[in-house]
């Protein structure tokens, strides 16, 4: 078991111990994927109807933006909300996990065991409160969560439903779907429906069980986006749709937890893109990522890691210096060229310092526009289309087009008060707080959102 894993669990035991904090306050979380903060803080002149998310700007307090991690991507976003700390340090690097050969079929990094830090779901256990989850990544198999219905899939075959099912806690999804006399929604289903059955079965969570602490994860706006592009109208349609479902969780919650406070986030922003990047090209022209006669990966001395809008760069050999020489340069020379559509490269030092992927020699990122594309064929060129994504994230975390979302209220949240830009390591400490919890191993301390924080 890892060192860090031991760690986590030794406190947990001895918080067992202690006694419960006086301050314990039940917490809603929702994460609309993809939410873009001026979407909300400039719903009106944007066109949106959006009452929901709006109310939070006067009735509790928000961030300008909130700068996220490296990269800017859903699944380490999310355990970066989840725990306070960064990729580097909770281990979710990207969303596939690593693998050159295509081993691993397209496997994400579903599994909790993956998440080397403390959660705000372990934190929750600790403060003796009962957890709630619906659909948020990297959740499968996570202890501390009563209630789980987690994300994973694997194919779009009806087979995936078992396979939540399989994965949630036990007879959990059987008992939701003869109450609401509805499926639960396929694992890989991202569309609007799909929001709205997992959104309805929240409701029934909160209804029947009464979590104190629940998470709830929305994917039809990311999805949109990419589809259609940021700010199209078909994503408006959806946001506007997405409101209506937040309002309904955020009713049912105050029905049973008048005391709750509520906190809506998002994981990264949006960019329009036209352009792919194909870094596998200039990879096996230079002889570091090989091929076989059926045109498929047979070895590697470094790898392209795709992450959005961006490349992980990892060495086959970390120690051989003449390697590493060879693909900076071979980076160099990319950055050089116009037509890559680089913007920035940077090696271990920045990568540490940023608190991006420890295995990445080299991290790449492309200009706002073009999008990372994975291995797809030995014969594609450098630059592509981008393969009917109009709107992407992933890129590094600096770019203002990558702010993310944040909005809290409820009993003892300060009202109207604006927070500027914030860093999104601080919320999981923020809302341990407000539980009455603590993430001692939080990058950040918690945002003063409370009245009178400064006394507390």
């Amino acid at each position: 078991m890892p060192f860090t894993r031991l760690i986590v669990r030794a406190m947990l035991a001895l918080a067992m111990l202690c006694p419960l904090p006086a301050l314990a306050r039940p917490v809603l979380l929702i994460s609309i994927d993809g939410l873009r903060p001026a979407d909300v803080l400039l719903a009106r002149q944007r066109g949106l109807t959006l009452p929901n998310l709006t109310a939070f700007l006067a009735n509790g307090s928000y961030a300008q933006g909130v700068t996220g991690v490296l990269p800017t991507l859903t699944y380490p976003s999310h355990t970066t909300l989840i725990t306070g700390v960064s990729p580097a340090r909770h281990g979710i690097v990207a969303n596939t996990t690593f693998d050159p050969m295509n081993i691993n079929d397209g496997g994400w990094y579903w599994y909790a065991e993956d998440d080397k830090a403390q959660t705000l779901w372990d934190a929750a256990f600790l403060a003796r409160m009962t957890t709630g989850n619906v659909h948020w990544p990297v959740s499968v198999g996570a202890r501390h969560i009563t209630w789980n219905l987690p994300q994973i899939w694997r194919t779009g075959h009806p087979d995936d439903r078992k396979l939540v099912r399989a994965l949630a806690t036990p007879g959990l999804i059987v008992e939701l779907e003869g109450q609401r006399r509805e499926g639960y929604a396929d694992g890989k289903d991202e569309t609007l429906p799909a929001d709205k059955l997992r959104a309805g079965f929240a409701q029934s969570l909160i209804r029947h069980h009464q979590p104190g602490f629940m998470t709830v994860y929305l994917t039809a706006l990311d999805h949109q986006q990419h589809l259609t592009g940021p700010g199209s109208n078909e994503a408006h349609k959806t946001l506007e749709a997405i409101d209506a479902m937040v309002g309904e969780i955020i009713a049912i919650e105050r029905q049973f937890h008048p005391d709750a406070v509520i906190a809506v986030v998002s994981d990264h922003g949006f960019a329009s893109v036209d352009t792919a990047i194909n870094l596998f090209r200039p990879f096996i022209d230079a002889g570091l990522v090989t091929i076989d006669a059926a045109g498929k990966i047979s070895g590697w001395e470094a790898m392209p890691w795709a992450t959005g809008g961006s490349f992980a760069i990892v060495l086959a050999r970390p120690d051989d210096a003449a390697l590493r020489a060879k693909v900076g340069a071979l980076l160099a020379r990319l950055a050089a060229d116009p037509g890559a559509k680089i913007a920035q490269v940077i090696s271990e030092p920045a990568i540490v310092a940023a608190g991006g992927n420890p295995r990445a020699a080299f991290y790449v990122n492309l200009k706002i526009g073009a999008v990372a594309a994975p291995f797809l064929s030995s014969g594609l060129p450098l630059v592509l289309p981008s393969n009917g994504y109009k709107g992407m994230h992933g890129y590094f975390p600096a770019a203002p087009e990558m702010r993310s979302t944040f909005l809290i209220a409820g009993p003892g949240i300060a009202k109207g008060r604006d927070l500027g830009e914030i860093d999104m390591r601080a919320i999981a400490p923020t809302l341990a707080r407000a539980m009455g919890a603590t993430l001692p191993g939080a990058e950040k301390p918690p945002l003063p959102v409370l009245q009178q924080a400064q006394d507390k």
